[in-house]
């Protein structure tokens, strides 16, 4: 099972960059998509449900905002939009359309995107408590007993060989002690696994998924690895390859393929 996760930063525009052509060549069974940044109403049917794929959005409703979606080969047995189904307190995190479940029997596939607290305190803190109130979810999801792959864009660098200037952004949003820290429980405590870790224990520049529009970032590859696809023990272990595509730019991400022998 082949399963591709793409922060697109608009839809739209990653179309216009040729996003769609390149999935249609890649066969992925699974396509997970963050920052959709549209509406259905604003979406071709190519964008919506592309041919051989069922179609799946939540979306923001603040429009040319956030949103996540997830293409499948196969029709999910059950969709979940939001977290607010299976807890309380939630409808802010829902309002930026920032989790969408796919359930195909015991599997569960999931596009998620943590906010960024870049923009300013505000922001930081929005993040500090979506990341608490997540890590209860987590938490029941890897007690529930499924299979579960989370792909996403989780807007945080977990470790020094996950960004290029490590130095210089111990005190900036993406980089905190205290993400760090919430990734680092979520792997050793809770027990989930960060799959391409899993597959490239060896620090390399090559790890990286996003690079800021600033600069020269991408021509020197100052990047950062922000995009994960994280899994439940046993689903992580049926996990035999992955790299990052970055033969073409569609957005300031590029794509995360893994592949899984189910």
């Amino acid at each position: 099972m082949k399963i591709i996760s793409l922060n697109l930063n608009g839809i739209r525009s990653a179309t216009n960059k040729g996003v769609q052509i390149w999935l249609q060549k890649q066969d992925a069974d699974i396509v997970c998509m963050q920052e959709v940044k549209a509406q259905a109403a604003d979406m071709t049917p190519e964008m919506l449900s592309p041919t051989g794929y069922y179609g799946n959005f939540h979306f923001a409703e603040k429009k040319g905002y956030s949103g996540v979606g997830i293409y499948s080969k196969i029709k999910p047995d059950v969709v979940i939009e939001g977290l607010g189904s299976a807890n309380h307190n939630v409808a802010d995190i829902d309002a930026e359309g920032r989790y969408l479940e796919c359930q195909f029997g015991n599997l569960s596939v999931i596009s998620l995107y943590l906010p960024s607290g870049s923009s300013g305190e505000e922001r930081q803190a929005f993040k500090f408590s979506v990341m608490t109130r997540f890590m209860l979810h987590l938490q029941a999801l890897i007690a529930s007993g499924r299979e579960v792959i989370i792909c996403g864009d989780w807007n945080i660098a977990h470790k020094e060989v996950d960004l290029k200037n490590y130095k210089g952004n111990k005190k900036n949003s993406g980089f905190l002690p205290e993400e760090r820290a919430w990734l680092t429980e979520l792997f050793d405590q809770v027990g989930w696994v960060d799959v391409y870790r899993k597959l490239h224990p060896a620090a390399t520049d090559e790890c990286y998924t996003w690079w800021s529009n600033r600069g020269q970032a991408w021509a020197k590859n100052v990047g950062w690895r922000i995009d994960y696809q994280i899994a439940t023990p046993a689903t992580a272990a049926k996990a035999v390859s992955a790299s990052i595509y970055k033969d073409e730019r569609f957005s300031d991400h590029a794509p995360l393929i893994v592949e899984y022998v189910f």
